[in-house]
């Protein structure tokens, strides 16, 4: 888990950032320097399940919360591709999924 060490404010409104990570998640970056987000736990206040099906539990199934389903009804279509990535932590695991806008 990273740390802001600190931040400042550019002229043209854009933040600089000095970020502290542990050598594991900084290897989960595999050496992009672009297109990089940052996001905090913190921030994760709405909640959702893990829901498995089928035979063996082979089927698994990351429920969007309600509080996000109307938006996603009305934007996207029944089947659509997204992209996933996971980052793990000594405690958790965190997925990040990513939709492209139609």
């Amino acid at each position: 888990m990273g740390t802001i060490l600190s931040s400042r404010i550019m002229e043209d409104g854009k933040v600089i950032y000095e970020v502290v990570l542990d050598t594991e998640e900084s290897l989960q970056l595999k050496g992009q320097m672009n297109e990089v987000h940052l996001f905090s736990e913190a921030n994760m206040n709405t909640h959702s399940r893990l829901s498995k099906r089928g035979k063996n539990d082979a089927t698994m199934y990351l429920l969007v919360p309600k509080e996000l389903r109307a938006d996603l009804k009305k934007e996207f279509k029944s089947s659509i591709n997204a992209t996933c990535q996971i980052i793990k932590t000594n405690s958790k695991r965190i997925f990040i999924f990513s939709i492209d806008e139609q």
